[in-house]
């Protein structure tokens, strides 16, 4: 089965960014139902911070966007910068190069 991966990964931020430009709603009026401050609920729609299970929640509570979808959204996100990384995949070579004769 092959992997799929876009140009560019995307944040939840991006989402919910355009989730709440959609509804009209400012990020400091959000910031405030939420409970969360401007700048941490910033970081998140820009892509400076990555998205908890506790702000998924946040957000399905605020917004009704399903906090698994977000979340999915976040692990897909992660794991594409993962795939990026070429220390990563360095070691990921050398521990499948050594546990080859294991298996």
């Amino acid at each position: 089965m092959g992997n799929l991966q876009c140009a560019r990964p995307i944040h939840p931020g991006e989402v919910l960014k355009d989730e709440i430009g959609f509804r009209h709603i400012s990020q400091k009026e959000l910031s405030k139902r939420m409970g969360l401050s401007y700048n941490i609920l910033n970081d998140i729609l820009n892509g400076r911070r990555p998205l908890t299970t506790n702000t998924a929640m946040l957000f399905e509570a605020a917004l009704d966007v399903p906090a698994d979808s977000l979340m999915r959204i976040q692990l897909k996100y992660n794991m594409s910068l993962a795939s990026q990384d070429k220390t990563l995949a360095k070691r990921m070579a050398e521990i499948r190069k050594l546990t080859a004769s294991l298996l």
